[in-house]
């Protein structure tokens, strides 16, 4: 059941504006991450490797983060938890391009902008899970 704004349930079939919200951020965060994966460069402030395997993995990353906010539009509740499971697998990904040197941490900035991206991916997976109750 959804709730209105005085926080009475309703019977519509609304899902909760912060999926919404959720679901764009992911769509663009993913569609951001991918052209970053391409051209290794975000907006001047975070770089990855230029390795070939620097752009599979970050183009895979940015996918996972695209699909997933594509798959909680659908308010199935299978396909909310396999968003959550592609968030863990941008999370551990990222964890592994930092270990590997693929994101490279030599400056605060970008040590600044892996953490906080990943700790973006880590607070969505989260909300949709405390969320799953809406999903049918």
């Amino acid at each position: 059941m959804d709730q209105d704004i005085q926080g009475k349930h309703t019977a519509g079939k609304t899902r909760p504006l912060g999926i919404l919200i959720v679901a764009a951020l992911m769509i663009l965060f993913g569609l951001a991450e991918v052209a970053t994966g391409f051209t290794h460069n975000f907006i001047g402030m975070v770089s990855t490797s230029q390795a070939s395997l620097a752009t599979y993995l970050g183009v895979a990353l940015g996918l996972f983060y695209f699909i997933g906010g594509l798959l909680i539009l659908t308010k199935i509740k299978w396909a909310a938890i396999l968003a959550m499971i592609l968030l863990c697998g941008d999370f551990i990904g990222r964890i592994a391009m930092v270990l590997t040197g693929l994101y490279p941490v030599n400056s605060f900035r970008q040590t600044f902008a892996i953490v906080i991206g990943t700790a973006i991916a880590v607070v969505f997976a989260v909300y949709i899970g405390l969320k799953l109750k809406f999903f049918r």
